[in-house]
């Protein structure tokens, strides 16, 4: 009876430590996600901005279409001449997860004397 019990418990101590392990993981590929949909979005708007894509949407509605086909969805697109700057957001087990990124022209190289 004893040996069962341990074994019952030994089994939970288990299920428990998988279950965590799969929500970390799953926590990691969704953070994951969300950055690779930022970096498409801002790279989408960039290249709207930029003339290099002929769109005939503002950038920031291609950046939410972007966004929307990789699952998360844009709070936040700004422009700054040829910079775009977007934050996506996304959930995970009822956890939020958020990701921003910029696309453009590198800044200008500043100089130390």
């Amino acid at each position: 009876m004893a040996g069962s019990a341990l074994a019952l418990g030994g089994l939970a101590v288990t299920a428990v430590l998988g279950l965590g392990a799969a929500m970390v993981g799953g926590a990691g590929a969704t953070s994951q996600r969300a950055a690779a949909a930022a970096d498409a979005a801002a790279l989408a708007a960039a290249d709207a901005v930029s003339g290099a894509v002929a769109v005939t949407e503002d950038p920031c509605t291609v950046a939410a279409r972007v966004a929307e086909v990789h699952g998360t969805e844009l709070q936040d697109c700004r422009i700054d001449g040829l910079v775009v700057v977007v934050h996506v957001s996304t959930r995970y087990a009822g956890f939020p997860a958020a990701a921003g990124s910029r696309a453009g022209p590198p800044a200008p190289a500043t100089g130390a004397g």
